[in-house]
């Protein structure tokens, strides 16, 4: 059930009220019973990441412009494994002349 805000148009005073949504809204403030207003309030739901939007569902374009991008990726982490493993060999061969010269 949702939860709603409402505010005294009297005594501002603001309050919170779970309620079904075939309930009515409320017309008196529980403190002065003078008439509320209900409050919009931002959700407390936020969605995040990709499939809530009709251009995130994968048509056949999009599979295939997925599986490119997954090959290019691969490939690109290949190439830094394989670097990565020069760059280390560069170093432990430095460090090896460095203490044969000492």
């Amino acid at each position: 059930m949702p939860i709603y805000e409402y505010e005294c148009e009297v005594c501002s005073h603001t309050f919170e009220v779970i309620q079904k949504f075939s309930d009515d809204p409320i017309t008196a403030c529980v403190d002065c019973s003078g008439p509320v207003r209900r409050l919009l309030s931002p959700p407390g739901l936020v969605f995040k990441g990709t499939g809530w939007y009709a251009t995130d569902y994968a048509g056949p374009e999009r599979k295939k412009a997925m599986e490119g991008e997954k090959r290019e990726q691969k490939g690109s982490e290949a190439s830094a494994d394989t670097n990565g493993s020069e760059r280390t060999s560069k170093t432990d061969n430095k460090a090896d002349t460095d203490a044969a010269k000492d």
